[in-house]
């Protein structure tokens, strides 16, 4: 579909976006809009998103049609998401217009920085925010590309005038082999992406020859107690000349997660940096962003930034949009939402929102994203929501995919069931809202879950608990 050809700075003078509302693809739009580019772009609905790249100058069609692309576009910019037969594609191969991949848009604009790469099978949107919003905090004013909205600054995508450019790397279609980090964290290695991926061993292959592309000197930062990660350092350790930091709760890790002390929604971490032990806020709950947390600082290091600077910047993230966001409050129960949609996410999330709870109730809403993820995971998504206290179950949200035969959420009550949680499915999305607003007790948290529209329900939780 796109060319692997390096992306020049003509092509991106006039640029038009198939899919521009998209979270990847938003970033790159507002950086090029922010840098001068003449950006124009179409989406399949209307969007906050939109609104912000139009009131950064780019013109934003919705609905795909081939008459959107003008014939004095330099390239069209898609993503792997986009189909062969989208007329816009068609019409950009009828006036010989290239097509770029995203990723190649991206390593375009990271030519001539100082760049952090954030790669994992998850927590890719939260370390970078971390790293971003922390070194802004400094005043080194980086240029970002984030696979999700901040609280603070309120963008997925900056244009800085410094030399750090800090992106997440996204290995679900193999993208990220397109980029040069000076700095590259890998925060874990799991099997997922079933359409792209057959085994773990091709995913190993695939980290590879990631590590592979940071350039000459530089770092690579990477967790100690993840198995993945772990079989992956043993991998590469003796064939690279790269310097490798490992960073976690092992005694062998290079920079030593020392203890994590819940503070209701925050966390007090210490860790053992060049054998002094140093304390920090993270202002997010949970072992698993802390350890996130732990992986930024060590990115920063690794730039020479001080890490006593580092540590104090990290309390200034308070968060991403979908990242244990908290949508409201009403009638005593708070309603928090959750991008987790892989079986570890999940579990993270939950014994996060469990240690927050203390004694209060946990219940959960949750929308299986991908037929292919439930096929493959399914066992493991029901077993995770036994850490909640109750739990419905919605349809699979489809995203990109077209259904599997046989494959439904019914996988994920079963499982969860056999493992003894109390789920229930639900096919309505008003029956589904009724049913965990009438759990819902003054105390309770309740938990939207998911990489769907599940995110659209919490404002309507809150409207049924005020009318009881």
């Amino acid at each position: 579909m796109a060319s692997g050809l390096p992306t020049s700075a003509a092509a991106m003078d006039r640029p038009h976006f198939i899919g521009i509302g998209g979270a990847g693809m938003s970033g790159i739009a507002k950086i090029l809009a922010q840098r001068g580019a003449r950006v124009t772009g179409s989406d399949a609905r209307e969007s906050a998103t939109a609104e912000a790249l139009r009131a950064l100058g780019a013109t934003v069609h919705i609905g795909h049609d081939a008459a959107h692309l003008s014939p004095e576009a330099t390239s069209v910019v898609v993503s792997s998401a986009i189909r062969e037969d989208n007329p816009e594609l068609r019409r950009a191969a009828e006036l010989g217009i290239p097509v770029v991949h995203r990723s190649d848009a991206l390593a375009s604009l990271m030519e001539d920085r100082r760049p952090i790469a954030v790669a994992g099978t998850h927590g890719k949107t939260t370390t970078t925010s971390m790293l971003a919003v922390a070194l802004s905090s400094l005043g080194l004013d980086p240029s970002y590309a984030i696979g999700g909205d901040l609280d603070a600054p309120g963008s997925n995508a900056l244009h800085g005038a410094g030399d750090i450019f800090v992106a997440e790397a996204d290995e679900s279609d193999r993208s990220f082999h397109r980029y040069r980090p000076e700095v590259a964290i890998i925060l874990n290695v799991e099997l997922d992406h079933h359409a792209n991926y057959a085994s773990m061993d091709e995913i190993y292959d695939s980290f590879e020859i990631f590590t592979s592309k940071i350039v000459p000197g530089g770092t690579l930062v990477i967790a100690a107690d993840h198995p993945g990660a772990v079989e992956l350092t043993r991998r590469i350790r003796d064939t690279t000349s790269l310097k490798v930091v490992t960073y976690g709760e092992s005694p062998s890790a290079d920079i030593r997660i020392h203890k994590v002390t819940p503070r209701g929604l925050t966390s007090e971490v210490t860790v053992l940096l060049d054998g002094k032990l140093l304390t920090f806020t993270v202002s997010v709950p949970g072992r698993h962003y802390a350890h996130n947390a732990v992986a930024a600082l060590a990115a920063g290091v690794a730039l020479g930034i001080p890490s006593r600077n580092l540590a104090g910047a990290i309390k200034s993230y308070t968060g991403v949009k979908r990242r244990l966001q908290l949508k409201g409050e009403e009638s005593g129960v708070q309603v928090i939402d959750s991008y987790a949609h892989h079986p570890t996410e999940m579990a993270a999330d939950l014994e996060a929102m469990r240690a927050a709870a203390d004694d209060a109730r946990l219940l959960v809403l949750f929308q299986p994203h991908l037929f292919s993820r439930t096929q493959e995971l399914g066992q493991e998504m029901g077993e995770a929501l036994r850490l909640a206290d109750a739990s419905v179950v919605l349809d699979i949200y489809p995203a990109r995919e077209d259904p599997i035969p046989g494959i439904t959420s019914a996988l994920i009550v079963d499982a969860a069931r056999a493992a003894g949680a109390d789920v229930q499915a639900a096919h309505d999305k008003t029956a589904a809202v009724g049913a965990i607003a009438g759990m819902a007790k003054p105390g309770d948290l309740v938990l939207t879950m998911g990489a769907g529209d599940v995110t659209d329900l919490g404002p309507r939780i809150l409207d049924h608990l005020a009318q009881r």
